[in-house]
């Protein structure tokens, strides 16, 4: 399945688990992108930070850009390290398997929504927070990281989700991971306890239900507008379930 952005993309090396290799580290014989000195911590570790950052990021984009032009399963490890030019140990030292590399954008996503979610007042209800929390995504003017209606790909990845049973299975780990930090969160604002009160659980799914359910239906309805649906479907968890 092609996707927008996919022009003048590497073709792949191989298909199949096999084009996957070991995720164990290797040495890097090339030297690339490995760091300098290690210096101390201020300026010297935010510089770090932000290389790091901005090296996983590159590799999880051109391993999205790679499967939306060749496919999940022509999908080699090495295909990514050659186009974020990065070497294998580097790799592994960000992502345990290339699933996680393809989705790295979704769960960066899920952190920013928890990011607003952290932000939010405490006064506000645990549903509202998160809605808002949603929202503030869903509208940073931030071109780097734009929302899902707003980047070239994200239908087609959401499809690929559905189809491939390795995506699926990451992105149910990775959702699932994030909603029990936006859990923890939640706790925390109603001083409750995350695991053994069920307020924070049940605030929290309703809120990551809306927000399931308006992705599925955007995916599948191509003029979906996706801020439209988020608000029906915030506002129907709000409501009494339809009878």
């Amino acid at each position: 399945m092609s996707g927008p952005g996919a022009q003048g993309v590497p073709g792949p090396r191989g298909t199949g688990p096999d084009a996957v290799g070991s995720d164990a580290a290797e040495p890097d014989a090339a030297g690339r992108d490995e760091a300098g000195p290690q210096d101390g911590g201020g300026v010297g570790a935010g510089r770090r930070d932000r290389k790091a950052r901005r090296t996983r990021e590159a590799m999880a984009a051109a391993a999205l850009r790679l499967t939306l032009a060749h496919g999940f399963a022509a999908l080699a490890v090495e295909d990514v390290t050659d186009a974020a030019d990065v070497s294998r140990r580097t790799f592994s030292r960000h992502f345990g398997s290339r699933e996680d590399a393809v989705l790295d954008c979704l769960r960066a996503d899920f952190a920013r929504i928890n990011e607003a979610l952290a932000a939010r007042p405490a006064a506000e209800s645990p549903v509202a927070a998160y809605r808002a929390a949603v929202a503030a995504w869903l509208h940073d003017p931030d071109p780097e990281h734009p929302a899902w209606h707003r980047r070239p790909g994200m239908r087609d990845l959401f499809v690929l989700i559905d189809e491939e049973p390795a995506l699926t299975a990451a992105f149910r780990r990775i959702s699932v991971a994030e909603e029990e930090r936006s859990i923890r969160l939640v706790a925390a604002r109603l001083g409750l306890h995350p695991e053994t009160d069920l307020r924070p659980a049940v605030a929290v799914g309703l809120g990551v239900a809306a927000l399931h359910a308006a992705t599925r239906t955007w995916v599948r309805d191509p003029a979906g507008d996706l801020p439209t649906l988020l608000d029906r479907a915030f506002d129907l968890a709000a409501a009494e379930p339809p009878s």
